[in-house]
């Protein structure tokens, strides 16, 4: 399969890449992105084929659909890493809350977060192709808290790759902030920046662009790359697990195979969601997808008014601070998807240059076809927080309260639907801490301590270690530096 670009064509690149080309060098021409140019239809019979398969049977037959030009050993090492997360047998565990609500938890990896699910493989995919080319890569990674510690994690040690992972210093959790900061292999470097994470994924996308900073690195024998979700090679395990979740209400007996049902995702830079979308456009029996935010509700707004609008916007310091984004990176790969090239290229330069943009009304029906969407609040975050955990018995992260909201709010049918749960309660105990008993300014271990007395949980060993580790990275830049500080890493 061949990929393709959002914002046309720029004559110094090709017209067409393949995946390894894709996931190599993800910005395309006039800063887009890469999209497939032709999305697999796989529909009922496929999914009547996997009803009873593993996770990493699903997820090489659709690769395979893809006729992506990575080596069929190089996927299978890929996916064996699924086998190291809490259950090899079922890594993703859908689990019923309450009537019609149902929790696809995708954090059972290494790093306690959903991020685990596409960087795990993706790691050893890009550093396959690294090793078969003979070329060295760095590895640019943005994070507001879940990326860089998977991303850490899946490339640590491995041949052929550096990594510079760029965080909002004081933006993550603590222990976020501690995954990261206690990573000692050489060939990674953590960079905390003073600002927020759209400012992080702008320095990304900025250096991923320059010819001059990819000059500089041809220097030193050093290609760039991203792990962010601008880079399709993540966007193609996301889209596995949706299809994967309505699988497992099959086989729950929850709903009947080509039975439609909601998908509720809590969104920052919108790659979850997409994975959604390309899942329902290959064939996945979808109602509709429900886009859950935060304060930071920009998202909400394009999908209810059509209009995307930084203007007098700053991003706002919440409790689910994975969603601290303003600027949604895959959004676009869903306007070309729905618009075309030139379309987008207008929509995107629009944002660029004047910090909003405007759908008609007719590109806003077709928008509203797909997607509708709510924000959360961090106080009503914490109620659902408390209230479903007291009344049944399910204890979740401030980022999965969101989507409870809008289960209320959106889902207007009698439809399933399945909520995406992005990260462990052990990611963000102070907020949990706090909408469980009403404790504040809990630092993280207390909290963690206080929700495992609580709820009658283990704290997992690899969040209680990170307390004793040592601080390995100590690097905070102002933003302007953070060229400097990745090429003295080189």
């Amino acid at each position: 399969m061949n990929f393709i670009q959002t914002r046309g064509i720029d004559p110094a690149k090709p017209e067409k890449v393949t995946f390894s080309q894709a996931i190599l060098d993800p910005i395309a021409s006039y800063g887009g992105l890469y999209v497939p140019q032709k999305l697999p239809e796989l529909g009922i019979p496929f999914l009547q084929k996997h009803q009873n398969s593993s996770y990493k049977e699903l997820a090489k037959d659709m690769l395979d659909a893809f006729a992506i030009d990575i080596e069929s050993s190089v996927i299978d090492e890929a996916l064996s890493l699924y086998d190291r997360f809490d259950d090899a047998a079922n890594p993703v565990p859908v689990v019923k809350v309450k009537e019609n609500l149902y929790v696809s938890e995708l954090y059972h990896g290494p790093t306690r977060a959903f991020k685990d699910m596409a960087l795990q493989p993706f790691g050893v995919v890009l550093s396959s192709i690294a090793q078969k080319r003979d070329e060295n890569y760095l590895i640019l990674a943005a994070t507001s808290g879940d990326t860089g510690p998977a991303a850490l994690e899946t490339f640590k040690n491995r041949a052929n790759v550096k990594v510079a992972c760029l965080y909002p210093d004081g933006g993550t959790s603590d222990v976020q902030r501690l995954q990261m900061v206690t990573e000692d292999a050489k060939n990674l470097k953590v960079i905390g920046i003073h600002g927020v994470f759209d400012d992080a994924q702008s320095a990304l996308k900025r250096l991923l662009a320059s010819d001059e900073f990819k000059k500089v690195l041809k220097e030193k024998h050093t290609k760039l790359s991203a792990a962010n979700s601008v880079n399709f090679g993540r966007i193609i395990f996301q889209i596995i697990y949706h299809i994967h979740s309505y699988l497992e209400l099959v086989r729950q007996g929850a709903i009947t195979l080509g039975e439609k049902v909601y998908l509720n995702v809590p969104s920052g830079n919108f790659g979850n969601a997409l994975g959604g979308y390309y899942a329902w456009k290959m064939g996945l029996p979808v109602a509709k997808i429900i886009i859950s935010s935060n304060e930071n509700n920009v998202l909400t707004r394009l999908i209810k008014t059509g209009k995307y609008d930084l203007n007098g916007y700053d991003v706002i310091n919440t409790t689910s601070p994975a969603m601290d984004i303003l600027k949604s990176s895959n959004v676009e790969r869903v306007l070309f998807d729905l618009f075309g090239g030139q379309r987008t290229k207008e929509l995107m330069f629009d944002l660029e240059e004047k910090n909003v943009y405007e759908l008609t009304d007719d590109e806003l029906a077709k928008l509203r076809e797909y997607f509708d969407a709510d924000f959360c609040t961090g106080e009503e975050g914490k109620r659902y927080i408390k209230e479903t955990f007291e009344k049944d018995g399910y204890l979740m992260d401030p980022h999965t309260a969101t989507c409870f909201k809008s289960f209320h709010t959106c889902s207007k049918q009698n439809i399933k639907s399945i909520i995406y749960s992005t990260a462990e309660w052990t990611k963000f105990a102070p907020v949990i801490a706090n909408a469980l008993t009403g404790e504040v300014d809990t630092c993280d271990i207390d909290a963690l301590k206080s929700i495992a007395k609580t709820a009658q949980l283990k704290i997992p060993t690899m969040i209680q270690d990170l307390f004793g580790k040592k601080i390995a990275q100590k690097t905070v830049v102002d933003k302007q530096d953070i060229d400097k500080v990745i090429l003295e890493f080189l």
